[in-house]
């Protein structure tokens, strides 16, 4: 990494919201902002059980992981056409790409919607097409990760894959999310291998709320790329050790964390630790319609609380895109535009 200049503290927020980045801890469906959600109610003709746009967001006070997925799945059943994905995905793209992300990997829950009739065909269709027309007209690239709920059974996730395998040439890999606690990644250790030998990338949420414990078992057993989250790797220094050598990345989500009550304020976050005991951890938004903010609010906050420096956001924006599943040829790309923003925040202000 090259000598990142000294910049002043009142200079730094410009400078993480201009800086290009990669965001790879997205759950589409949880971009769905309350007044998009009751404009496809009305669209698509779906009953809500709040009675307006500031009820629903006043509903966004969550306790915990499950607190907060009872209400993210109630969102999501205004889903129901292939429009409904597309423009969706199109609202998140348009904001992302003027935070200056540059790649986003883009998680989706099928079961959340084929287990409401919704077919794979019509999930993929409409997200996929938002991601080339944003390449188009946005100059951001994006491509899709196909999520097992992991509080459904295995034989659920096998069924998934086999209605997404006619699609997989829009899927760059599989992901593991939903309720932690009590669903260890061991649980879906055969579709994972499957999804191995099908070629796809493999990543998983582990060690959110969950232990150590499930890290090991997400690397070990579901052999996956990047761990999702991950900030509870802390409590193992051998975990912490193992993934610092191996450049195991984590994508790790400051405002969820907080919101979801894993750091009960947002100054105790431990991504500074992360950074600074060399593992590869990264700065996403996770949720954001429901978490307070998108990827520029994340970094701009949890720098304000702990005192972030801008060495630290170098290193944050080139993980991204090193953790990436992009091209060799597209990171150096992207990599050299973010040495050439820092260089430029020497001479001007943002």
């Amino acid at each position: 990494m090259f000598k990142i200049p000294p910049i002043a503290a009142d200079r730094l927020p410009g400078l993480l919201r201009a800086m290009p980045k990669a965001e790879l801890h997205i759950h589409i469906e949880g971009s769905l902002e309350p007044e998009l959600i009751f404009a496809l109610a009305q669209r698509n003709g779906v009953p809500l059980a709040y009675a307006s746009v500031d009820a629903l967001r006043r509903a966004y006070a969550f306790t915990n992981l499950q607190s907060f997925l009872d209400i993210y799945y109630a969102g999501a059943s205004v889903l129901l056409h292939e429009q409904d994905f597309y423009d969706m995905a199109r609202a998140y793209l348009v904001r992302a790409a003027a935070d200056n992300v540059l790649h986003a990997e883009i998680f989706f829950d099928p079961q959340t919607h084929t287990a409401r009739g919704v077919s794979m065909e019509t999930v993929i269709n409409g997200l996929h097409r938002a991601c080339v027309d944003a390449e188009a007209d946005l100059g951001i690239s994006a491509t899709l990760i196909l999520c097992f709920l992991r509080h459904l059974s295995e034989e659920s996730a096998f069924e998934t894959l086999e209605q997404a395998i006619p699609h997989l040439g829009r899927i760059v890999g599989v992901g593991l999310d939903s309720s932690e606690l009590g669903h260890p990644p061991e649980k879906f250790a055969r579709v994972f291998a499957r999804c191995g030998e099908l070629g796809l990338h493999r990543v998983a949420h582990a060690g959110e709320e969950g232990p150590p414990a499930y890290i090991w078992s997400a690397l070990d057993v579901l052999k996956v790329e990047r761990i999702d989250h991950g900030v509870q790797a802390v409590h193992d220094a051998a975990l912490m050790q193992r993934m610092a050598q191996e450049r195991i990345a984590l994508t790790v989500c400051p405002l969820s964390n907080h919101k979801l009550c894993v750091f009960p304020h947002l100054a105790d976050h431990n991504l500074g630790r992360l950074l600074d005991a060399g593992l590869a951890a990264t700065v996403n938004s996770d949720d954001p319609a429901y978490f307070g903010g998108y990827i520029n609010e994340n970094f701009t906050q949890v720098f304000a609380a702990t005192g972030l420096t801008a060495r630290h956001a170098y290193q944050l924006a080139f993980n991204s895109f090193e953790a990436s599943f992009a091209t060799n040829t597209q990171k150096r790309t992207w990599e050299h535009k973010l040495k050439e923003t820092f260089e430029r925040c020497v001479e001007h202000d943002y």
